[in-house]
């Protein structure tokens, strides 16, 4: 049974940092490329960020370049978001997703597996 678990959400002050941790189990960690997804209320699940299994590639969101950074922990079967200079706009539960195989992928339809989503709301 796969599973993957997010964790670090929570409330932050615009200017502030999260780290947002997915712990993945049940699958075999090295043939996903991992990434995260976040949805706001009233629009559709947008890419923010994934990375290939030797964090050799990443790709981010233009909403979130230069602020946010991904890595993964192949040991640990641990992906991570770190999330700088956030801003009100970014209040959204975010989700971490797994995708078989090794290319990036864009679109929500191509990942096979999600967690259930942790809220990360910004205030001014």
């Amino acid at each position: 049974q796969v599973q993957l678990v997010e964790s670090g959400g929570g409330l932050v002050q615009a200017g502030g940092s999260l780290r947002l941790s997915c712990a993945a189990s049940g699958l075999t960690f090295s043939n996903y490329v991992m990434g995260w997804f976040r949805r706001s209320p009233g629009k559709e699940r947008e890419f923010v960020a994934a990375v290939i299994w030797g964090a050799t590639s990443t790709a981010y969101g233009d909403s979130v370049k230069g602020r946010f950074t991904i890595s993964r922990d192949n040991a640990k079967n641990t992906v991570y978001l770190q999330m700088n200079s956030l801003k009100p706009e970014d209040t959204a539960v975010y989700y971490c997703a797994a995708k078989r195989g090794i290319r990036i992928g864009y679109s929500d339809v191509s990942y096979d597996y999600w967690g259930q989503g942790t809220q990360v709301t910004v205030s001014s």
